[in-house]
């Protein structure tokens, strides 16, 4: 397995929305965008895919981070065009690096 990690910007009217949307849009961005994502097991699977931190509700960040795990090895500056396709206006991917994952499929 493969995970990436990525830096992106919540500015403008993409600051009014909660931690869990913003959870969900990017679920949704990474499904779209056709990387192959390594799923969760069970009756509800969705991406794996976490936020490092919250930020509160109005605030707008130039560095949040978040990580997701992928079956397969995608080079970096793809996935990142491939997700900033995806991303409404006020969320944009500015950095995105990869690694090799131990953790057992």
């Amino acid at each position: 397995m493969y995970e990436i990690s990525f830096s992106f910007t919540k500015k403008g009217a993409m600051r009014f929305i909660s931690h869990l949307d913003l959870l969900r849009l990017l679920q949704r961005a990474l499904r779209r965008s056709g990387l192959p994502l390594k799923m969760t097991e069970g009756f509800s699977p969705h991406p794996k895919l976490s936020i490092i931190r919250a930020l509160k509700l109005g605030l707008e960040s130039e560095n949040e981070e978040a990580k997701a795990v992928l079956r397969e090895v995608v080079e970096p500056h793809q996935a990142k065009e491939l997700l900033n396709t995806q991303l409404p206006e006020g969320i944009e991917i500015v950095a995105l690096t990869g690694r090799q994952n131990s953790e057992r499929a």
